[in-house]
This record gives structure tokens, sequence and C-alpha cells, in this order.
């Protein structure tokens, strides 16, 4: 078969969490990262960040632990969304049709190795601001909010793994991923893996869980395209009882600043400072890191800032630890 040109996947979608503390965890992604509500249905609520063109790009939903719910992304076209089903259901990881959701349409569920579900579309629902949030600029879907300080765009996901090579290479063989930077560690053995469809560094990163558990949810990461703003929303966190586990800081693989916090429901949200770098080259050459090696193993996880905790590497949801990196208790602001 020739080799396809343009990748099954276009972009990631949205990205569904699980929290059993509903409120709290959707104060903080409205009244501190500035994120629209755009529908309500059942125990989920649907979220969008400004700059987001899509009905939504966070799905909220009530769950008794915080965990992720799905990963959805969106087909380069209506044949590409045919082929790549049928090359899931072939490999054995398909689950099949869904009727859409809110914002979307029919979307074909399957899972990854380690089982974390996800589904690929193509039908979506374009948001329509109301015309008192009407921007004059004709490419941004909205006025920037007054609340917090407002994030542009969903960026990318997270997901923990048993084996890195394998998710790797089923992006890779199922959906037309690209595999953009990778850290090997000792035995030869991958330990993270940065993957793209577009000139982004990456739309997915997968790490190797050390606890060995894998099949969990490390973070969801949204846009802010200034450092800036990673200081101004700490200050937010640290005012308001919000758990920051590493940051602001400069990652050397991506190069992307970033900033680490736990939502009041238990998941991680990585707040982008800028883009990283893009990759236009298409005959990329990936970049491999050897943390085996020090040098390596320094820089590339922190070009400069503070280092990751422990916790960057064993906490994820749903939780399996003893002591849960959770935020504090905190009251929902108008209570």
């Amino acid at each position: 078969m020739a080799e396809r040109k343009v990748p099954y996947v276009a972009q990631l979608a949205h990205v569904e969490i699980l929290t059993p503390r509903p409120e709290e965890t959707l104060w903080f992604f409205k009244e501190l990262l500035g994120m629209s509500e755009t529908d309500r249905e059942g125990q989920s609520v649907y979220l969008r960040a400004y700059e987001d063109f899509y009905h939504h790009t966070l799905k909220v939903t009530e769950a008794p632990a915080a965990g992720l719910g799905h990963v959805a992304w969106r087909a380069s076209s209506p044949q590409a969304l045919s082929e790549a089903v049928a090359r899931l259901e072939a490999a054995g990881f398909g689950l099949g049709w869904s009727d859409g959701d809110l914002g979307h349409g029919p979307a074909y569920r399957f899972r990854t190795p380690d089982g974390h579900a996800m589904e690929l579309l193509w039908e979506v629902g374009y948001y329509e601001a109301p015309p008192e949030q009407r921007s004059l600029l004709r490419n941004r879907p909205q006025k920037r909010p007054l609340r917090g300080v407002p994030v542009r765009r969903i960026d990318h996901v997270n997901l923990m793994v048993s084996e890195v090579e394998v998710h790797k290479q089923f992006l890779v063989d199922h959906l037309g991923f690209h595999v953009r930077e990778v850290k090997i560690g000792r035995e030869r053995r991958e330990v993270g893996a940065w993957l793209s469809v577009s000139p982004l560094v990456h739309e997915i990163a997968f790490m190797r869980d050390a606890t060995g558990v894998g099949g969990r949810f490390h973070h969801v990461a949204y846009w802010y395209g200034f450092p800036q703003h990673l200081f101004d929303l700490a200050e937010l966190c640290c005012d308001h009882g919000v758990r920051i586990e590493a940051g602001p800081g400069k990652h050397g693989t991506t190069q992307a600043y970033f900033l680490y916090v736990f939502e009041p429901g238990g998941n991680r949200v990585e707040l982008f400072g800028d883009t990283g770098y893009l990759i236009f080259d298409p005959d990329w050459q990936t970049v491999v890191w050897d943390v085996a090696n020090e040098a390596d193993l320094e820089k590339s996880s922190i070009w400069f800032g503070p280092n990751l905790p422990p916790t960057f590497y064993t906490y994820g949801t749903p939780d399996v630890q003893a002591e849960p990196a959770t935020a504090p208790e905190r009251r929902v602001a108008g209570d």
C-alpha cells in the first residue's frame, strides 16, 4: 500500500475528564482559566476556551473518582474517517459507533492498548457567540473573557502507559501520527514519546507510568501564548488554594514554558506559556533524548526552572497511591 501523505487525524477535538467535585472543578476552569460554558446535559458540562472554534474542547463529567472519560480526535476528512475505522477494526481496537454527543455528530469509539477510551469523528458544531460576546477580530470566535487568566485554546493531552513503544506505534500505524521526540531510558526502553499530526510539536504524549499500572490520565494542556500568563495564574492559584505541582519553568523536550496544577477534582492540568517550536519539515527526523545520560536527563525535562517532583512520574488519575496529590479542600466562590 502506498504511504498516506495526510494523517487520518487532523487535530485534537476535545477531552472529557471525570471529577468527584464537579462544582469546584467548574470553578477552576471557568473562574481561574476563563473558559466558557456552552451546554449542560445530565452529569456533564461542556466548556471551551475563547479561541477554540468548536462547540467545546473540554467535557467535565461528575464521577466517583477523577480520571479520563475519553479523548476525541477530528478526522482529516470523511474518507479518512472511514479508512481509519477500517484499520482500527482490523487491528481489534474498535469499540463501535456512537450517535454522537452535544457539539458533534457520529463518532467511532476505540481504545489504546492500555485501554484509554478515544473516539474519532468528522461532523462538528462550530461555536457562535451571542452578539454581546462577538469580537471585532473576525478570526476570533469570541471576546477575550474578563475572568481569571483566560486560556486561548486546547493544546494537547498526556497519557500514562505501561509501554511507550507500543502506544507510540499504535498511533503511527493506525492513525498516521508523526513521532516528534522520544526519551530513551535504561535498557534502551522508551520512557516518553511526543507525537502530532500538525506543525505542533505534539498533540499527544505518552509517558511510562512509574507505578507500572498504565492506562491512566496524566494531564490535559491549554495554551496561553505568553509566558507571563503562567506567572499571573500561579499567583491566582496561590491566593485561592489551588495546588501547584511544578513551574513556571521551561521544558527541554518541546521547548515549552509550563505550569502544572491540580484542579480541585484531582486531575492534573498543564498551562502552556507558548507553543514551544513548530515543525514544517516533511522529512522530520525524530529528536532522541538519552535520559540514561545525566545531561539529557536533566535538560530534557527542565531547561530551566524548578525540578519536577516525584509525583510527576507516579501520580495520575485514577489515583493508585496511598496519598493522593489532589488540591486541598476549599470553598467554591459564592458558597
